[in-house]
């Protein structure tokens, strides 16, 4: 059942992708901040009691949903499943800014090129060199689709083999939202204990589906390139998790990845440079199809997996 209600979800949001205001990722939003408000004091073990019930408590209750749909239908249950599903995973909720940027650079406007990466990441990119701009691009375009397509399927279909239904979807989506929104750098910041929760949580939730989304690019893309940049450089990268998946993805496609973070030293510390070509605009090219290529392995690893259980 897993492996239906992935690729309907899938269907459904390519045909008819939510809005970035739609009322759910807002009331989510609007329920993480009043959890910190509420419980956030600031004490030592205040902080994992805020993250358990940002997140924790959501993932619980979309478990509980779907054992009760499912104890009175499994048709219920089913579509409990493709809605929590198209809610939480989907390339439309970031591939328009990637295809704004490739569009823009095809016809050759690299001042709109500029802009659109400086929506994208809400900062200024105006003096940004193009392979530096291509760099970026390729980068964050990576680490979206894992963090929207692939990390969420991976958390879903492993809590889903232990009978919790959509709650490992609900977890993945709301651990990296939390990570986002409780960090030093929010408008809003939390208390230090809650900061520290929140980043460490999103590190262990994280671990298992980047390395599982780094596998998919190896075996899709140049194997021995990807293997050997994962195991000589992602342990190198400020953030283990997000330097396995680009070196990975460097050898993957062979392009050159990492260096100075976007927007100079107030975005955080430079990060090691994964050899490879330099980016040329042919990679972005390259990026869609590693990606498409990794849904279609994960999706038919899924689809044998399932017909395996029915026979």
């Amino acid at each position: 059942m897993s492996f239906f209600a992935i690729f309907l979800a899938l269907l459904l949001e390519q045909a008819r992708p939510l809005a970035p205001d739609n009322p759910v990722h807002g009331g989510m939003q609007g329920w993480v901040r009043w959890v910190r408000r509420t419980l956030d004091a600031g004490q030592r073990h205040h902080g994992w009691l805020v993250w358990l019930a940002a997140v924790v408590g959501p993932a619980a209750l979309s478990a509980a949903v779907y054992a009760v749909l499912a104890h009175w239908s499994l048709l219920l249950g089913f579509a409990w499943l493709v809605l929590v599903l198209y809610l939480t995973l989907g390339f439309r909720q970031f591939s328009h800014h990637f295809t704004a940027i490739r569009e823009a650079l095809e016809s050759g406007d690299e001042a709109g090129a500029r802009a659109a990466l400086a929506r994208w990441r809400g900062v200024e990119v105006h003096q940004l060199p193009r392979q530096e701009l291509l760099r970026h691009v390729i980068e964050h375009a990576v680490l979206q689709a894992h963090r929207h397509v692939f990390g969420v399927l991976v958390c879903f279909v492993v809590l889903a083999l232990l009978g919790l239904g959509p709650a490992g979807a609900v977890l993945y989506r709301l651990s990296e939202y939390v990570s986002r929104a409780w960090s030093a750098k929010a408008d809003d910041p939390p208390s230090e204990p809650a900061q520290g929760a929140a980043q460490r949580a999103w590190h262990w939730v994280d671990a298992g589906p980047v390395r599982a989304t780094a596998l998919g690019f190896a075996v899709v893309g140049n194997f021995e390139e990807a293997v050997a940049n994962w195991r000589q450089e992602a342990r190198h990268f400020s953030d283990p998790n997000d330097g396995i998946l680009l070196a990975a993805t460097a050898g993957a496609i062979n392009v050159r990845l990492g260096g100075q973070a976007l927007g100079g030293a107030g975005m955080g510390p430079a990060s090691p440079v994964v050899d490879g070509r330099e980016p040329q605009l042919a990679h972005l090219a390259s990026v869609v199809g590693l990606v498409w290529r990794s849904v279609v392995l994960w999706l038919l690893l899924l689809a044998l997996g399932t017909f395996a259980r029915l026979v």
